[in-house]
């Protein structure tokens, strides 16, 4: 039996990153486990010989006072290294906490310490790879790890001898061929933990039964909670009464409020699902619309035996309908409801394709890295969705090589997607997307004909989301990444590989890859010289413009030369097609290909598609006729080539729409459903765009004024005018009004945009002015992340500040205490240079309509109803929504946007008013 093993759980407070630039420690912890019971802890403060920065008094909450009776750590040197004598060196991010140790080890005339290190993030990355972030505090929140005083050493070294326990529980839950997998790639890891892995292997050979909570497919063990749906048949009768709906809601919800608006909307769309008819319901934050379309959807399905969808545009939408409204529904009607969600097959992994991956030798630490995660996420994953996964940037790109593709080989065993397909043949309700909905129109096999009720939540985005789904986007770096991947005989990428197996094999004449490799060669140079070209075109035209770095130029007011264009495409045609062939000789040889042969040659096919998806771009977007079509091209001065896009974007979505809505409409009833469907002055502004007839009623419900008691609308007065006045003297202003709000209404506040290079611009003015130290400051675009993990980092700090751009104004859930105030930088009105909308504006003038009032306006106040949205989501919350362009009252259009509010106080006043209302607000 081995001796077990001692773990010293480290952490250290410091003055800042640097020991080489004067940092020193101002306090250890260390934390020493056996057995993985905490046999000792030794905490102390040390005295660093200097001032304490106040960031880090702030962030640490350790005061000069706190450590100027203390030791220097000489002081402590000899005890603290024979403390870690015969330990694993353990600490969240470890190459920072022992370099650190290191250094003041040599500076108190101390050997360098000898032994193995441990980190918990990485191991934590590996264990728990659906987390949404990997800092300590995110995980202890996770875990339910009690973190009382984070970046204090004593609570975090015991927080961590915590996660470090959690994740060995971790590893021992975990199947044993999953634990052999991970073992043999453990090796490449930055930290000694594949000994981890292997007493884990150990302990679960010798206690397995051979009864494990997994499925086997080919060679991964696959958790058993995807469970395959039932068809349940039990009908309930819809509660057509008010009494009715409200003893069956009340029933299962104690603390129910009648809502007499979200009983409309039950009995409109209860109707129009069985009459197959088309409703339009804008339905208001609060009147609780969610269950207001789930339940009379899951109803009729049941009465009738027929199948509802319901199409979001967010997946964050997906999954709060299925993890919170799901549940809900099912406790009141008492049964399972069948609920499938169905994303586009390119979100699922595909599972043979990983098992190619994983059999290659050559990985970089990413790639092994994201094969660890992804093992421990099989085991858990209910869906197969890699999204679900948090991996590195080059995780990503693993991912992007694992995805399911259309191909025409049926998977041989199981696979994620296809159960999902299975499931929706028997659920109930199919939770889909937009862009689902679009796409299935071009599908070989169309999804949706089983169909007979439509419900399509979040409308206004249907647009949005046809827009996208039209988009083509030439990138020059993607393209030069691809050439890179696929490389000539001489490079050592794929290219050269591929011409060895198939030399090994004699399965192709040498002649024919040496033609192909001239070829390509001739190819990446013609590509080559005509960006070149186009650059060249570009800077002669952009020449005595002073315009920032960054550039937008319409295609049709660039010259250039199409022949070189249409030889690129005529070029990656004759490689495609010699190509193609010679992959076919490869494949039709009888002779079994060893793994390796595999996986190269399906790499090579992988790259052989990727390369046909770019040529139909590029022919779309160069050499196509570009009518009812914006096509513009973006790069930066300062890095042409590497920076330049060309986009193509469809100008009126509407027809696109049609197209896809005329089947369903006469197969199933449609009900279209938004927090925001009309503008004031302009009901169908939404409906027109989404091609619904007039004759269709726009029914508008609208929660209790009651429910908006606790919100205040404020217009500042004394900003500067942002059109008199330069940018910096904008920023200010509106940095100035930020700081002094945020710290009023102690943070929760979320601050929005309309252009990311004002929103980075006043984050760095607060960030150097240092008065909003001691909160939590989220930025999109700044801090790193998607924008829900940004919004979940939010919620997690009271006093915290979020500064968002567009899709900040609407989407996002913030309910109760988590958010006091919303500001508006500037009413959201598109730029006027921003492409599309520069397009769809020009289109509107050549028919003689006003595109201000038609487009911009309505736009612009849609997005400010949205942004208000945010702020009251429950008849308990309480929020100032404060504005701070003057235009709202200066400007005859002002008045629109005051309109579009719900009905509530709105106060005109100055910002020290302001500041004094808040503060007499919030006691």
């Amino acid at each position: 039996m081995m001796e077990s093993q001692k773990y010293a759980i480290v952490d250290l407070e410091t003055t800042g990153h640097s020991p080489a630039n004067g940092d020193r420690m101002i306090q250890i912890a260390i934390v020493i486990m056996k057995d993985w019971e905490i046999e000792r802890t030794y905490t102390k403060f040390i005295n660093p010989g200097k001032a304490i920065p106040t960031f880090i008094q702030d962030l640490t909450h350790i005061t000069n006072e706190d450590v100027k009776d203390a030791f220097p750590f000489e002081a402590h040197a000899d005890y603290i290294y024979e403390l870690l004598a015969d330990c694993v060196f353990v600490a969240h991010n470890a190459d920072f906490d022992l370099s650190f140790l290191q250094a003041e080890f040599k500076r108190a005339g101390l050997p360098k310490w000898q032994g193995k290190k441990m980190d918990t993030v990485e191991l934590a990355k590996i264990l728990f790879p659906m987390s949404l972030g990997f800092k300590l505090g995110d995980l202890a929140a996770d875990l339910n790890i009690e973190l009382a005083n984070a970046h204090r050493a004593d609570d975090d070294a015991r927080a961590t001898a915590e996660l470090f326990k959690h994740c060995w529980k971790e590893l021992l839950s975990l199947p044993q061929l999953t634990l052999e997998q991970m073992h043999k790639r453990s090796f490449r890891l930055k930290s000694n933990i594949s000994q981890l892995f292997f007493e884990a292997l150990q302990i679960k050979r010798q206690h397995t039964t051979g009864r494990e909570n997994v499925h086997y497919y080919r060679n991964f063990a696959i958790g058993n909670g995807r469970n395959k749906h039932e068809h349940v048949t039990e009908t309930i009768a819809y509660p057509q009464s008010v009494d009715e709906k409200i003893t069956l809601m009340s029933k299962a919800l104690p603390n129910f409020e009648e809502r007499p608006a979200q009983f409309d909307m039950m009995d409109t769309i209860w109707r129009a699902l069985h009459e197959q008819q088309e409703c339009v319901i804008e339905a208001s934050t609060g009147i609780g619309k969610t269950a207001g379309y789930l339940l009379p959807a899951i109803l009729f399905a049941r009465a009738v035996n027929k199948k509802i969808a319901i199409s979001t545009y967010t997946s964050y939408l997906q999954e709060q309908l299925v993890e919170e409204e799901l549940p809900k529904i099912e406790k009141i009607l008492g049964t399972k409801v069948n609920l499938c969600v169905l994303k586009g097959m390119q979100h699922y992994i595909d599972l043979d394709r990983f098992e190619q991956c994983m059999a290659y030798a050559d990985e970089s630490y990413d790639d092994t890295f994201t094969i660890l995660q992804i093992l421990v996420w099989l085991t858990k994953t209910e869906t197969g969705v890699l999204s679900e996964l948090n991996v590195s940037g080059g995780g990503q790109l693993f991912l992007e090589k694992i995805r399911k593709i259309p191909n025409d080989k049926p998977s041989k065993g199981f696979d994620f997607y296809e159960q999902a397909l299975k499931n929706s043949a028997v659920a109930d309700c199919i939770v889909t997307n937009h862009a689902m909905v679009l796409s299935d129109l071009v599908r070989q096999t169309p999804l949706f004909t089983e169909i007979d009720g439509w419900i399509i939540d979040e409308a206004h985005q249907f647009i949005q989301a046809a827009m996208q789904q039209d988009e083509v986007v030439f990138s020059y770096t993607q393209w030069k990444y691809i050439f890179g991947q696929i490389g000539t005989m001489e490079d050592t990428a794929l290219f050269q590989q591929f011409c060895q197996a198939a030399k090994k094999k004699q399965r192709v004449a040498m002649q024919n890859l040496q033609h192909l490799d001239a070829q390509f060669i001739r190819l990446q140079r013609t590509f080559d010289e005509t960006i070149q070209r186009t650059i060249q075109k570009l800077q002669q035209q952009m020449k005595g413009k002073q315009a920032g770095s960054k550039c937008t130029l319409f295609l049709e007011d660039v010259s250039f030369a199409k022949e070189t264009f249409a030889q690129v495409s005529k070029l990656t045609q004759q490689w495609l097609d010699l190509a193609t062939s010679i992959t076919q000789s490869f494949e039709n040889a009888i002779e079994q290909l060893d793994k390796n042969d595999q996986y190269v040659l399906s790499e090579w096919q992988y790259w052989i598609r990727e390369v046909k998806i770019k040529i139909a771009e590029w022919d779309d977007i160069f050499l196509s006729p570009q009518e009812g079509n914006s096509v513009w091209l973006e790069f930066d001065v300062r890095s042409v080539p590497g920076s330049l896009h060309v986009f193509k974007k469809p100008v009126n979505v509407t027809p696109i729409i049609e197209k896809v809505l005329a089947p369903l409409r006469q197969q199933a009833s449609i009900v279209w459903t938004s927090g925001t469907l009309t503008v004031p002055g302009n009901e169908r502004f939404v409906t027109r765009q989404l091609g619904i007839s007039d004759n269709v009623e726009v029914l508008k419900l609208q929660a209790p004024p009651a429910y908006y008691a606790g919100a205040k609308a404020f217009i500042v007065t004394d900003m500067p005018d942002i059109q008199h006045v330069s940018q910096e003297e904008y920023i200010e202003a509106v940095a100035h009004a930020i700081t002094r709000t945020v710290r009023m209404t102690e943070g929760r506040c979320f601050v929005l945009f309309t252009a990311q290079d004002m929103l980075r611009k006043t984050v760095e003015l607060i960030q150097d002015s240092e008065l909003l130290d001691d909160y939590m400051l989220f930025a999109q675009g700044v801090t790193g992340g998607s924008r829900m993990r940004i919004l979940k980092s939010f919620q997690k700090f009271s006093h915290a500040v979020l500064f968002g751009t567009n899709s900040f104004w609407e989407g996002v859930d913030v309910p109760g205490d988590a958010l006091a105030s919303v500001i508006v930088v500037r009413l959201p009105f598109s730029s006027p240079e921003e492409p599309v909308f520069k397009a769809r504006a020009k289109h509107l003038t050549t028919l003689g309509r006003n595109s201000f009032t038609e487009l911009s306006l309505p736009e612009a106040i849609m997005r400010f109803k949205q942004g208000f949205g945010r702020l009251i989501r429950s008849s308990q919350d309480k929020g100032a929504f404060i504005v701070l362009d003057r235009r709202i009252t200066s400007k005859s259009y002002g008045k629109e946007f005051i309109k579009a509010l719900p009905p509530i106080d709105v106060k005109k006043l100055q910002l020290p008013e302001l500041l004094k209302e808040l503060n007499h607000w919030q006691k």
